[in-house]
């Protein structure tokens, strides 16, 4: 096992000046206490957060299959297995939380094949940036460009700090594999 040079930060050494985060998000999960490590920078990813997470144009089921396809694509082992308990708890399958590190039909391939050209190429082809504002609005084609990109952002900090994955979700993942 590695030591990483920026472990998530405990209560005890948790930064004056984002106090007032530690009881919220910031302070509920590894990758937030590792990002505590700058806080300004936590400071303001919040409101980019509330808008990824909770406010997308995707809506919850069609965000956490794109988060899902991009946490595949990264190989973060803390967003896939983050993201598929968030995924469980949202009602998604099992069956269709791992057609997303494969090859999905249907809206989910669409949703998928968006990813990889993000990730390939760094655009939309006009077949599926059109695909997507037909099905779900121009609006949702912006929201899962901002969710790959936020999410990447979060693989890079996760992979190179190693930030481990929170025990309650090494737990969900030994008790309930996927």
């Amino acid at each position: 096992m590695t030591t990483s040079s920026c472990p998530p930060i405990a209560d005890e050494n948790w930064p004056a000046e984002i106090a007032d985060m530690k009881t919220g998000f910031a302070g509920a999960l590894n990758v937030y206490r590792t990002m505590a490590h700058h806080p300004a920078l936590l400071r303001a990813w919040a409101p980019l957060r509330q808008h990824i997470v909770k406010d997308s144009a995707l809506g919850p089921v069609r965000s956490e299959l794109v988060i899902l396809r991009a946490a595949h694509r990264m190989g973060s082992a803390y967003e896939w297995s983050h993201h598929v308990s968030r995924a469980r708890a949202l009602g998604i399958s099992d069956a269709r939380i791992r057609s997303m590190a494969g090859t999905p039909d249907g809206e989910e391939g669409v949703l998928a094949g968006a990813v990889d050209a993000l990730f390939d190429g760094a655009r939309l082809p006009s077949h599926l940036e059109q695909a997507i504002a037909a099905s779900i609005g121009r609006q949702a084609v912006f929201d899962l460009m901002a969710t790959v990109g936020f999410y990447s952002v979060l693989g890079f900090i996760l992979m190179t700090f190693d930030t481990p994955i929170d025990q309650d979700v090494v737990d969900e993942m030994a008790e309930h594999p996927i």
